[in-house]
């Protein structure tokens, strides 16, 4: 997968990681990137960095089938829609309904919804890629954050299963799945997943570019996490003691 002369379409596209993939995809020759995204900011940065610019809500179901419609109408078919919107919220069992209900539609709903409504025409041409931004914590943990770890572990579950169903039939899917990166949510300080260094967005979006060339399913811009996978599953039980010693360096849960 070549970037070049392709279509792309950026969730969460205004600030972070976002960013940083419409800038490279723009400078790697692609026909059109759009960046979609919450923030009343977002028209004014798609015209700053050359894409266009749509403000949508990815946790609403409509709003998301309107900006695939509104693309395929508008500026052509959907080669790459990448799924990159996210937050950070909530951390123990404790939290309501509602932190659960916002995080749930914003980091993982969204993907279904893109997925959903992206991929019958992407079918219907023979070709696809999806690119579904989870994080190292969807392949490990969160410590201190329940609601980020299992949004994330769905989001990577979701991108399997896409694959699974779809990679025989033209669908390709990446997920993205980095520890620490300077992004805004990182601006009060990155945690425990900054204990591999916080990485710049622009690393990130290198990542990317060279997975999807090999057409590669997980994007580890920290390659330590390709080994802690190994242990994890090579030993479940000495894993988990481990994710409780690192978390005594960093919090302590709640009762």
């Amino acid at each position: 997968m070549e970037i070049h002369n392709r279509i792309a379409v950026i969730t969460g596209g205004a600030s972070g990681i976002g960013r940083a993939l419409a800038e490279r995809f723009i400078r790697d020759g692609a026909k059109q990137v759009v960046i979609a995204d919450i923030s009343d900011n977002v028209l004014s940065v798609a015209r700053e960095i050359g894409a266009v610019g749509k403000k949508v809500n990815v946790a609403v179901e409509t709003e998301v089938a309107s900006l695939v419609n509104e693309v395929e109408t508008e500026l052509g078919p959907i080669d790459l829609f990448c799924s990159n919107a996210g937050i950070g919220i909530g951390r123990d069992i404790q939290e309501s309904e509602a932190v659960w209900d916002r995080i749930w539609h914003v980091n993982t709903m969204s993907q279904v919804y893109a997925a959903k409504h992206v991929v019958p025409p992407m079918l219907a041409r023979g070709h696809g890629y999806l690119l579904n931004t989870a994080s190292a914590a969807g392949l490990l943990s969160q410590i201190g954050s329940v609601t980020y770890a299992v949004t994330k572990h769905a989001c990577v579950a979701l991108a399997e299963w896409l694959s699974i169903t779809y990679g025989d039939r033209g669908i390709r899917v990446s997920v993205l799945c980095p520890q620490a990166v300077r992004t805004p949510m990182t601006a009060g300080g990155a945690g425990v997943a900054g204990v591999d260094g916080m990485l710049e967005t622009a690393d990130v979006a290198e990542a990317v570019v060279q997975t999807m060339r090999d057409e590669r399913f997980l994007v580890l811009p920290h390659a330590e996490v390709g080994e802690y996978i190994k242990r994890k599953t090579s030993d479940y039980d000495r894993w988990l003691k481990g994710m409780r010693r690192l978390q005594e360096q960093y919090v302590r849960p709640s009762a």
